[in-house]
């Protein structure tokens, strides 16, 4: 990986990071949302730098849809979707902070005493990556997908279904 290519991973990994803090910043729910599909679209973008076109479009793509859906429904069901309450979104703020510690920690330990095998020496070019990966997806990994595609199908209509109002017989 030449340098000018490093570079732009190292400002958009940076860049990721600072998204995904503000997801947890902000007490807006829909600022929230906006912040993580940054997150999300930059790592797609990091994908893309490292050559793995189909991964960095297909995350791309899933993030910026599953996101806008996730901003419309927190609209919808939130008590303060715009955070001008002044509610507190962050709850048991010490255990989560002593929680995060001890799990940075143990990556931090996992990686540095894992044993590391050789660098690679051959790569396949990124043509013939996407088709490995397309060819595992659409057999073993298919019907896993095909299943979780369906039950969150499944669980959107019915959340909105639930928010409908109905009108009795008996009212007419």
């Amino acid at each position: 990986m030449n340098i000018i290519r490093l570079s732009i991973l190292i400002i958009l990994g940076l860049g990721a990071i600072w998204f995904a803090w503000r997801v947890f910043m902000t007490s807006s729910m829909v600022r929230s949302a906006l912040s993580l599909l940054a997150s999300m679209a930059i790592l797609g973008m990091m994908f893309l730098v490292m050559e793995a076109e189909f991964l960095g479009v297909l995350q791309i793509m899933m993030m910026a849809t599953e996101m806008s859906i996730m901003a419309i429904f927190m609209m919808m069901y939130m008590m303060d979707p715009g955070g001008m309450g002044n509610m507190d979104m962050s709850h048991q703020k010490k255990l989560s902070i002593g929680t995060s510690l001890v799990a940075g920690a143990m990556v931090i330990v996992a990686v540095s005493f894992s044993n590391w095998e050789t660098i690679a020496t051959e790569v396949p070019t990124p043509a013939k990556q996407n088709y490995d990966l397309g060819m595992e997806l659409m057999k073993r990994s298919m019907m896993i997908f095909e299943t979780a595609g369906t039950s969150i199908l499944v669980a959107m209509i019915v959340s909105t279904a639930t928010a409908l109002p109905f009108k009795n017989k008996k009212d007419d």
